[in-house]
C-alpha cells in the first residue's frame, strides 16, 4: 500500500543483483563487459547439451506396442477419459440429441475444424453423420467459451494424469510465442506480417514445460505480443500455478517487464542484443558503485516518479488482472501519449525489473539454459501445428474472425488430446520391468509428450466410440453416453 515500500524493495533487489553480478564477473568465463563500439556486453553462446540416448527407443516402444495411431482415436481416448466435450453445451435450454449421437458429432466437428479438413470434408467418413447433421452441431453446441472450457478441462486432466516419478512436480512455468497462419484476404482482421512474410493472423500459444498448451489467442499481426503474452498468463484458466513465463525478444519490453513485476509473476526472455543492453543504477551519486560494470551502467532509477503514480500503475495492474481492460488498449493508450506521467512511472518501473533480470541472466547460466530449453518447448508445439492444420494448405479459409477463433481453439484441443494420450503411453511403458532405472538425466531432461511418429492424422475418418486404445494409466472412468 505505500509506494516507499514498494521502491525500498525494488531498489535493495537491484542492489543485490547488481552486487552479485559485479562480484562473480572475473569469475565467469563466459560474460566479459568492456568498452566496444558493438556494445559493452559480451556473452559467450550456450554450449550444446548432452544428447539423450534413450528417447528414441522410448518413441520406437510406442510404435511397436500401438501401430500408426489415427488422430480422431487419439482425441475420442482423451475425450472418454477427460468428459471434455461434456463442456459443449447447447447455446439455447433445451437439448435433443441423445448424449452418444452428440459426442460423435462434436468430435467429428472438433476433428473438422482442427485440421482444417472442413466439414464437407470429414462429413464424407464412415461414421453415419451427414453434413447437415455436423453443421447443425457446430452452430449450436461447438462455441467459442464452451471449447475453451473443455480445452481447460483437458490440461488438468492431464496434470492430474501424470506421474511425479517420471515427470517431476508440476511446472509453475509456461512458454510463450506466436504462430502465422494465413487467412483469406476478405477478413479485416487479415494483415501483412513482415517478419513472417505473408498475409494472414498470428495464433499465441502458451505452453508449459512439459508441453501441454495453457492457453490461446487469436490476434492481428500488428498486435502486441507483450500484451498477448500478460493476457494468457492472467487468463490460462487451468489449476496450474503460473509464476514465470519464458519469451523470446518479441514478448518483451520494459513495458512488458513493469506490468510482470505488478501482477507478480517472472518474465524470463531470452533477449536479442543483448551486448548493447544498458543497465541502471539504484542510487544516484554512486558512479563507480560497481566498477566492473561501470561500461555498461547508465543513469539511475527516477523513484520519485514510480512514487508519485504509484496508485496509477496499481489501478492499471489491477484492470488487467480482473479483466475490466485488455493489455492491449492500456498499451495503445500509452503509445498514444508517451509523455503521460503514467506511462513514464511504468517505464521507470520496467527498466528496475529489467535491470535486476539482466543482471541475474548474466551471472546465471542454469537461467540461460531454463529459457533455452522452455523457448524449444514452444518450437517444437509450433512444428506441431503443420503435421495437425493440414487442410487447404494450412490457411483459415473463411473471413469470419468468430470461425477462426473456433479453428484455433478445436486444433488447441487436438495438439492437447495428443500430449495428454502420449502422456498415458509413455507412462505405460515406463511402467515395464525392462524400463526400471533406464532413463539418464539427459533422457529425463529431453522427455517430452509432444511427439507424432505414431499418428497419423491423415486418411478415411472412421469414428468408433466403442473402440478403446489399451492404457493402463490415467482415469479410466466409463462415461454414461446414453443418457439424453
Amino acid at each position: 500500500m505505500d509506494p516507499k515500500a514498494f521502491t525500498t524493495g525494488l531498489r535493495e533487489e537491484m542492489r543485490s543483483e547488481l552486487a552479485a553480478l559485479n562480484d562473480a564477473l572475473p569469475g565467469l568465463p563466459w560474460l566479459r563487459i568492456t568498452d566496444r563500439k558493438s556494445g559493452a556486453i559480451q556473452l559467450r553462446a550456450l554450449d550444446a547439451q548432452p544428447e539423450p540416448r534413450n528417447l528414441r527407443r522410448l518413441k520406437k516402444a510406442v510404435r511397436e506396442r500401438w501401430g500408426q495411431v489415427p488422430l480422431i482415436d487419439m482425441v475420442t481416448e482423451a475425450a472418454l477419459r477427460t468428459g471434455m466435450l461434456g463442456q459443449l453445451t447447447a447455446i439455447s435450454s433445451r437439448e435433443a440429441l441423445q448424449r452418444s449421437v452428440l459426442w460423435e458429432r462434436l468430435l467429428l466437428v472438433a476433428y473438422a475444424y482442427g485440421t482444417n479438413t472442413g466439414i464437407s470434408a470429414v462429413a464424407a467418413g464412415d461414421h453415419g453423420h451427414s453434413e447437415a447433421d455436423l453443421r447443425y452441431t457446430a452452430r449450436r453446441y461447438f462455441t467459442i467459451d464452451g471449447a475453451r472450457l473443455a480445452a481447460v478441462q483437458l490440461a488438468d486432466a492431464t496434470f492430474a494424469a501424470r506421474d511425479p516419478v517420471i515427470w517431476g512436480q508440476s511446472t509453475t512455468t509456461v512458454a510463450s510465442d506466436s504462430t502465422h497462419f494465413r487467412a483469406y484476404d476478405q477478413s479485416l482482421f487479415t494483415e501483412w506480417h513482415s517478419r513472417y512474410g505473408g498475409r494472414g493472423v498470428l495464433i499465441y500459444w502458451h505452453v508449459e514445460k512439459k508441453s501441454m498448451v495453457v492457453h490461446s489467442q487469436l490476434i492481428s499481426c500488428a498486435a502486441s505480443e507483450v500484451a498477448a503474452m500478460v493476457e494468457g498468463a492472467m487468463r490460462y484458466g487451468t489449476s496450474m500455478a503460473l509464476e514465470g513465463n519464458y519469451v523470446d525478444s518479441h514478448g518483451q519490453s520494459e513495458i512488458g517487464f513493469a506490468i510482470t513485476r505488478l501482477l507478480d509473476f517472472d518474465l524470463l526472455p531470452r533477449m536479442k542484443q543483448i551486448n548493447k543492453a544498458k543497465l541502471y543504477g539504484p542510487d544516484r551519486g554512486e558512479p563507480d558503485g560497481y566498477p566492473e560494470l561501470k561500461v555498461a551502467m547508465t543513469r539511475p532509477i527516477r523513484w520519485d516518479i514510480i512514487e508519485q503514480n504509484y496508485d496509477q500503475l496499481v489501478k492499471y495492474a489491477t484492470a488487467i488482472r480482473v479483466g475490466t481492460a485488455s493489455t492491449e488498449a492500456i498499451l495503445r493508450r500509452f503509445t498514444r501519449n508517451a509523455s503521460h506521467p503514467v506511462y513514464q512511472a511504468m517505464l521507470e518501473l520496467g527498466r528496475a525489473q529489467k535491470t535486476i533480470f539482466i543482471a541475474r541472466y548474466l551471472r546465471d547460466r542454469d537461467l540461460q539454459h531454463e529459457i533455452e530449453e522452455g523457448l524449444n518447448v514452444i518450437e517444437s508445439w509450433n512444428r506441431v501445428n503443420d503435421v495437425i492444420f493440414f487442410g487447404k494448405s494450412g490457411e483459415f479459409a473463411t473471413d469470419r474472425r468468430d470461425q477462426q477463433q473456433l479453428g484455433m481453439l478445436a486444433l488447441h484441443i487436438l495438439q492437447a488430446a495428443l500430449v495428454y494420450v502420449n502422456t498415458l503411453m509413455l507412462q505405460d511403458i515406463l511402467a515395464e520391468p525392462g524400463w526400471q532405472g533406464v532413463l539418464t538425466a539427459e533422457d529425463q531432461r529431453g522427455l517430452t509428450a509432444l511427439f507424432w511418429a505414431h499418428v497419423r492424422p491423415y486418411g478415411e475418418i472412421t469414428l468408433n466410440m466403442t473402440k478403446r486404445l489399451v492404457l493402463s494409466a490415467g482415469d479410466t472412468t466409463e462415461l454414461d453416453l446414453k443418457s439424453a
